[in-house]
């Protein structure tokens, strides 16, 4: 493809991107203003999305998404797999730490462990995939609690820092280290964190862990569909 077609399909991207928060259809003017485009160019590209299914003009001269984006969005979803998007960055994760790590999800009043990298070390600690934790002890569960609505000081802290320690709380001989993963509309994907033997998870350790367990964090997010706050990736 040309340099030339390269940047129309961005343009045409860029489009449908304005939809994201566009509350139903748009007028042209609308679209073109948030574009940043021409109208002219931005008339010609609504008309092939619209030859191809992914935008609607409607009889008053709106547009609104057409449905070859469910239709693309259910591809997604019939073919998606966590793993290979989870597991990939839980493996960086151990590579960079040295240190176990897991993805968890929700289940009722319990917190799952779906995805699992043990640490290539002697000592670690023991989580299995398919391991059902407390969802009221331990950073994991606390994480998820705060991301799902519960109130209390301590869970706005979490919901400002966008991380959660606990030293011995879940196991007397553990640390770990929680991070919220985002999906398609901020909704809270799962949690990732970082855990091993308490003598490794000194307040410098500690430290050093949370911006890299962050970094991840809006990396796998972005994968997925959600946004890290206080970053421009993609909220759809």
């Amino acid at each position: 493809m040309t340099r030339e077609g390269v940047a129309a399909v961005d343009r045409a991207l860029t489009i449908l991107d304005v939809f994201i928060d566009g509350g139903g259809s748009l007028t042209l003017t609308d679209i073109s203003k948030r574009s940043g485009f021409y109208k002219s160019t931005t008339l010609r590209l609504a008309e092939s999305l619209e030859k191809f299914g992914y935008l609607r003009r409607l009889e008053d001269g709106t547009y609104r998404l057409g449905p070859k984006p469910l239709y693309l969005g259910s591809l997604y979803q019939k073919h998606f797999r966590s793993a290979d998007l989870v597991v990939p960055v839980l493996r960086k994760l151990v590579n960079e730490l040295q240190e176990g790590a897991s993805f968890f999800v929700r289940e009722k009043d319990s917190r799952v462990c779906l995805h699992r990298v043990d640490a290539p070390r002697s000592v670690r600690d023991s989580v299995h995939e398919g391991d059902s934790l407390p969802l009221r002890i331990g950073a994991s569960g606390h994480v998820m609690l705060a991301f799902s609505g519960e109130t209390g000081a301590k869970y706005d802290a979490i919901r400002r820092s966008l991380h959660e320690v606990s030293v011995g709380e879940r196991d007397p001989e553990i640390g770990a280290v929680a991070a919220p993963v985002f999906s398609i509309g901020q909704e809270l994907a799962g949690v990732i964190s970082v855990s091993g033997p308490k003598y490794r998870f000194s307040d410098d350790k500690v430290a050093q862990i949370i911006p890299i367990l962050a970094q991840h964090a809006a990396t796998l997010s972005e994968a997925l569909g959600g946004r890290w706050p206080g970053t421009d990736g993609p909220a759809r």
